[in-house]
């Protein structure tokens, strides 16, 4: 069972932090959710990465401010960065030394993002590997949702207005039984070709504990970030973008440009997958995972094929 405690930021959000794994592992990994999701979603790889690796690894996951079991965030709280800021707490809380690999997706993906731009010293001295699973670095410039341009406009029009509104929702969250007929919605919208009932239910009951105002209020600036410089100036750091190619919110277009900024990355791109890659291709991105700090460690490289569905 992970350790679970509470990390206390600046400002008084108490963040939800599960870690597991030996205190004196020679690598700390950092698991960082999704937009409205939770650590759950990572639940595959927290199983399944210790077995892929052959040395001993620390993994911590936590919920962000306004999601799953941390508290509820305010509205001049929930933007990118005071995430990064959030993440440079945690780092400093529960990994202060050691060489750490930072794994994000989606907003996760953002938020390391934002702490490169806004701490890169400590990034810098820190961080030796990146693994980047269905997200951005240029907000929603390549975000159509596999629609056509007229629609993409309506749709996001609603979407802002929307956010908007939810914005002013405070501490509330979705009630269940609305989740329950958003489902289907869920579903076309997070994956691809295959979902298990298991999976959408995760899911859902993960958006059922985000609050309302950290749904609509980190809209704007998940829109506006553009980070494209800030990871051409990492230099050589170990990563991995992954996303698939059936990906509504973030499409293969936004992990190209993650691996064109950071020339050291593997892309790898998932046929038939959606959005939710940990729990769709969940070998796939434990696979990518171990490469990653394999490499950052130094240690024999075990490469798998990647590419396989």
């Amino acid at each position: 069972m992970p350790e679970r405690i509470s990390v206390t930021l600046p400002d008084g959000v108490r963040l939800h932090v599960e870690i597991t794994g030996p205190d004196d592992a020679p690598v700390t990994v950092i698991l960082l959710h999704g937009w409205t999701l939770d650590t759950r979603t990572w639940h595959r790889q927290l199983t399944g990465l210790p077995d892929a690796l052959d040395l001993p690894v620390r993994i911590v996951a936590y919920d962000a401010r306004g999601h799953g079991r941390s508290d509820g965030t305010t509205r001049s709280g929930a933007n990118l960065a005071q995430l990064g800021d959030d993440l440079a707490e945690v780092i400093s809380t529960v990994a202060p030394t050691g060489p750490i690999v930072l794994a994000g997706h989606s907003l996760g993906g953002m938020t390391i993002m934002e702490f490169a731009h806004g701490h890169p010293l400590f990034f810098a001295t820190r961080v030796a590997g990146l693994v980047f699973i269905s997200t951005t670095a240029e907000g929603h410039t390549h975000t159509v949702y596999g629609l056509s341009p007229r629609i993409t406009g309506l749709i996001r029009t609603v979407e802002t207005t929307g956010a908007g509104i939810l914005a002013r929702g405070g501490s509330w969250r979705v009630h269940r039984y609305l989740l329950r007929a958003l489902a289907p919605s869920l579903r076309w919208l997070l994956f691809g070709d295959r979902c298990t009932p298991e999976d959408l239910i995760l899911t859902t009951a993960a958006v059922a504990r985000v609050q309302l105002l950290a749904i609509g209020a980190f809209r704007s600036s998940v829109g506006e970030q553009q980070r494209l410089a800030t990871l051409r100036a990492l230099g050589d750091v170990p990563a991995a973008a992954l996303v698939g190619d059936r990906d509504r919110l973030t499409p293969p277009a936004c992990a190209e440009s993650i691996a064109a900024a950071l020339p050291t990355a593997d892309l790898t791109i998932c046929p038939g997958a959606g959005h939710m890659l940990m729990l769709e291709r969940p070998a796939i991105v434990t696979a990518a995972l171990a490469e990653v700090i394999r490499t950052a460690m130094g240690e024999p490289s075990d490469t798998a094929d990647l590419q396989a569905a």
